[in-house]
């Protein structure tokens, strides 16, 4: 092992020239080659230095790490490594992983999305995370804040496993409000990088990071996604990886419905059950075929519920509510106020109300 990590810390050597190098070495012959061997692997002249003169007490404090409790570290070569991830262009030689190992041979469901979602994207993360996690799936994201979270929390709800790919070294979490939902998830779970140890969060490592959560899965799902976002990079990884890609469409008049429905307008399932999904992918365990998709339950009077059938799931403003339902203002504002407390609607820009379950 200590030969892996030292060639993964050596500079120059990416996924793609560690994989080509062991074609032809493990890393430990490697290491044994003279300098003018290692210059015909075509490798740059700091690449070749590092492999001559490793920086043997940084590898001490990987293995140190790996060494922890509930710490793993798996090869390319690995028999626990994922077949799934093999299959990508570049997969990561090396996977760093705390919690349950077993998790990343089992199927699983990435669910990505906005960071900045609407309360009803986060429910309805929460909620198919939660059922698809009761239909055996293992629910794997990223630890963002917004989307991810809800669906990690979904799984966890559920008493489900669920795989946070960090963006870090593992010995830390990021973003750091997320300390508390990392140790619960390593507690039945797992959070996995390709990152060593003592690796600070940068932006390049989050599409890094993104490959390898569509990589791991057999189907991905984008709940809420701008136009321009992280989402939709994940997405067309895992088009290119040829996963399943699924989406939930939205208004046109919520930018964050715009990614989904491009996706879906470029091929992506349209999805509006946790069925949708558990029908495209039948060839994959389903432990509770009986299991319906979760339902919003009801809590208006008939009045009220009246009321929010005349509102849209784009903007609608009181006028519009006025005239559709020949309430006075003042008895509509007060049903709005409840309305909205329950989580029914929210206030948009312009003094307008929008459904949002």
């Amino acid at each position: 092992m200590k030969y892996w990590l030292a060639l993964l810390r050596a500079p120059g050597v990416g996924c793609r020239t560690f994989i080509s190098l062991l074609e032809t070495h493990t890393p430990a012959q490697l290491f044994e080659e003279p300098s003018s061997t290692l210059s015909k692997l075509n490798l740059k002249s700091a690449t070749i230095n590092a492999i001559k003169n490793p920086d043997w007490d940084i590898i001490d404090q990987d293995l140190a790490w790996v060494n922890q409790e509930n710490n793993h570290a798996i090869t390319f070569n690995d028999v626990n490594y994922p077949s799934q991830l093999k299959e990508i262009a570049d997969p990561p030689p090396v996977l760093f992983i705390r919690g349950n190992i077993d998790l990343l041979l089992l199927p699983q469901i990435a669910i990505v999305g906005s960071r900045n979602p609407t309360s009803l994207g986060e429910e309805t993360a929460f909620n198919f995370a939660k059922t698809l996690s009761r239909h055996g799936y293992v629910i794997t994201s990223g630890l963002a804040l917004g989307i991810d979270a809800a669906s990690h929390r979904g799984a966890l709800n559920a008493k489900g496993y669920t795989i946070a790919v960090a963006g870090t070294g593992l010995d830390r979490v990021y973003p750091a409000q997320h300390r508390d939902l990392a140790t619960e998830i390593v507690k039945t779970g797992a959070m996995v990088s390709e990152f060593p140890p003592g690796t600070t969060a940068k932006a390049n490592h989050f599409p890094r990071r993104n490959r390898i959560i569509s990589g791991l899965c057999q189907g991905l799902l984008v709940v809420e996604a701008a136009k321009q976002s992280g989402s939709l990079i994940t997405a067309r990884m895992a088009l290119e990886q040829n996963r399943e890609v699924f989406a939930i469409p939205g208004s046109i008049h919520n930018p964050l419905a715009r990614g989904c429905n491009a996706l879906i307008r470029d091929g992506a399932k349209l999805v509006e059950t946790t069925q949708d999904i558990l029908e495209e992918l039948s060839q994959y365990y389903q432990e509770d075929e009986d299991l319906q998709p979760l339902q919003m339950e009801s809590m208006l009077d008939l009045e009220q519920q009246t009321l929010l059938n005349h509102i849209m799931f784009s903007p609608t403003s009181i006028d519009d509510i006025v005239q559709n339902t020949g309430q006075s203002v003042e008895v509509i504002s007060s049903m709005l106020l409840i309305l909205e407390l329950q989580g029914y609607l929210e206030t948009t820009a312009g003094g307008c109300y929008m459904r949002v379950k």
